[in-house]
């Protein structure tokens, strides 16, 4: 039972990376809403006030790599926390300081780094101390963790903006909203003093002792004395320290396989939907300003619960079934919206479509490629490949966030035919694609050890 409680504490502590990356993309959309109004952006001043953390989320990505190399997965996560801390900060800068849109889009940015080191480090570090049988779940905590991120988020907005009037808001009512982030990024700063160093981590930088002790509070003596002499006959082959051929064909078909499933998940328009949802709810569905943010909690509830679905099924069912079901609802789910607003019929169809899409990602793409991304790279290209791939996504989430907005009000987009659901339909393309790289290349890892997994490849 101890060793279990303590499996569950490194898992939830890890897991606020997860928090803090929802509730960091989920603030910009209940405050782009009204700070869209005080610094009376156009559309596409406003992409790029709410896309420009991306960019520090694709930069620390890419620094996770190597920074997690260097000093660990504990430390990256820690200083990922101090990112998410001045970023809280400094978004709501108080009227003594003159906030800028240029001053946002800095300390927009400065909170992308740290979801981009988080985001790579925390499911990874999961997947390295969680036991085989149970590792889906516990990685896809890291996603419950987003969604919860995203669903308080919602609720902070949401009462901090129902409790201001509409000029409040506008004047500074979104500054709380970003303010409200410092209770998480501080208590994940401090809970993070207390969890191990991954094992994997430790027997990397060739400390053996230390990563058999911290496998032996999870697993007990005999199965970590089993899992290490597994962790060194991989590491004994090469490891992260070692120059690796990332561009032979064997790595680089792993690495690229990996980075597609990653795009991919971007390619949805699931953040399309997170982020711009006020803008749909109001434009798209015809809800009126006062509903906006309540229509948000409900949208946000969806993805919570089917996330809890997709966490107690993911070891169960296995990684792609979850995926093929997810992947069908997700192209009824937009098929709905599409024609609904095609059809000028806009209404609780409409809203029906939005939630069963969010339910269905909720189920598969969005926690399941975090647990593969997190598993199915070998011990000695981990850390390089899924810095690569979680990179690749920001990069791709940045595309959809700036070009988003630009085709929704697109002439193209407002006439006949398409009336409004253009870019669901190109989601819905894609969605299609995601079926075919799944049932072609990507392999079934459910129950299996991250060494065992490496055997898939070869």
């Amino acid at each position: 039972m101890k060793k279990s409680v303590f499996l569950l504490l490194i898992a939830a502590v890890s897991a606020l990376g997860g928090l803090l990356f929802g509730y960091d993309t989920g603030v910009i959309n209940g405050a782009q809403f009204y700070l869209t109004e005080y610094f009376d952006l156009s559309d596409a001043l406003k992409g790029w006030v709410v896309g420009s953390a991306l960019l520090g989320c694709f930069v620390g990505a890419i620094i996770a790599g190597p920074l997690s190399i260097k000093i660990g997965r504990k430390k990256s996560l820690i200083i990922s926390a101090i990112f998410f801390t001045v970023s809280a900060y400094g978004s709501g800068l108080p009227e003594l300081f003159p906030q800028t849109v240029s001053m946002l889009v800095v300390f927009r940015i400065i909170g992308g780094l740290g979801i981009g080191v988080a985001s790579m480090n925390a499911p990874m570090y999961i997947a390295e101390i969680a036991p085989s049988n149970i590792r889906g779940r516990m990685v896809t905590y890291y996603q419950l963790a987003i969604v919860i991120g995203f669903f308080v988020v919602f609720l902070a907005t949401y009462f901090i903006g129902n409790d201001l009037t509409v000029a409040e808001n506008i004047e500074f009512g979104w500054r709380r909203m970003f303010w409200s982030e410092l209770i998480p990024s501080f208590l994940f700063l401090i809970l993070l003093f207390i969890v191990p160093k991954s094992p994997r981590w430790l027997a990397l930088k060739g400390k053996e002792k230390e990563a058999l002790a911290v496998l032996q509070k999870i697993n007990g003596d005999d199965l970590a004395a089993e899992e290490m002499v597994n962790i060194q006959k991989s590491l004994n082959e090469t490891n992260d320290g070692a120059k690796v051929s990332y561009f032979s064909k064997g790595i680089l078909a792993i690495i690229a396989i990996g980075t597609v499933l990653s795009v991919l998940q971007q390619f949805t328009g699931i953040n399309a939907v997170l982020y711009y949802g006020a803008d749909i709810f109001e434009k798209a569905l015809g809800f009126g300003k006062e509903d906006v943010l309540a229509q948000q909690i409900l949208l946000a509830f969806v993805n919570l619960v089917f996330t809890f679905v997709a966490m107690f099924t993911v070891d169960k069912f296995g990684r792609k079934p979850l995926l093929y079901i997810g992947s069908i609802g997700m192209i009824i789910g937009f098929l709905l919206l599409g024609v609904t607003l095609q059809q000028e019929n806009v209404g609780v169809l409409s809203l029906i479509g939005v939630l069963i899409f969010i339910a269905s990602f909720a189920l598969s793409m969005g926690p399941v490629v975090w647990v593969l991304l997190s598993e199915m790279f070998p011990n000695k290209i981990r850390s390089v490949a899924m810095s690569v791939a979680v990179a690749a996504q920001w990069a791709a989430n940045y595309v959809v966030s700036q070009s988003f907005p630009v085709v929704m009000g697109s002439e193209v987009n407002n006439s006949a035919p398409w009336n409004g659901s253009l870019p669901y339909y190109i989601f819905i393309a894609f969605i299609l694609i995601i079926v075919f790289v799944t049932y072609k290349f990507i392999p079934e890892t459910k129950g299996k050890s991250l060494e065992e997994i490496e055997g898939f490849w070869k």
